[in-house]
């Protein structure tokens, strides 16, 4: 299996200015597990197996414990999520579904608020974006899981 095209050669500047994008929203208010779990969830969501194989490679790394990576599918019914995690996973799956008419109901919004502070929440919608940006490209070109790891960093996860 191979991808359709190398876009992050082809389109390599602006490829680049959202690798830059993903690293300086990584800098802001959300932790990193939190992160993993975000770009875990969209990931799943979109159907994009080549960011769902590295970012469950990131966040094992990471040391992320494997039975709450497989529970990020079923996070609604899994017990191991703090209030934190479950508010995010639920706002990650809002964002990603934004074509629902009216978009994010408020009432999803003002928890979302008794979870986050205003800073957090709008660092969460843009690390949304993000990821959901990277699932379109790998979707789009069919990215194969494990292509990039020596490049990523994340060839000794062992998980291969």
């Amino acid at each position: 299996m191979s991808s359709r095209l190398p876009y992050f050669e082809l389109s390599s500047t602006p490829v680049r200015k959202l690798y830059e994008l993903s690293q300086t929203a990584h800098k802001e208010s959300i932790e990193a597990g939190l992160r993993h779990l975000v770009d875990i969830r969209a990931s799943q969501i979109n159907g994009c197996a080549f960011c769902v194989d590295m970012h469950v490679k990131q966040a094992t790394i990471a040391g992320e414990r494997p039975l709450r990576l497989h529970h990020v599918a079923i996070w609604r019914e899994s017990p191991l999520f703090s209030e934190r995690e479950r508010m995010a996973l639920e706002w990650t799956e809002a964002v990603t579904h934004i074509s629902t008419p009216g978009g994010i109901p408020d009432a999803l919004y003002e928890k979302a608020r008794t979870v986050f502070s205003d800073k957090e929440l709008s660092d969460l919608t843009v690390l949304v974006g993000i990821i959901n940006t990277w699932n379109r490209l790998a979707v789009a070109f069919r990215a194969v899981p494990g292509s990039n790891d020596q490049q990523l960093g994340i060839a000794n996860s062992g998980l291969v």
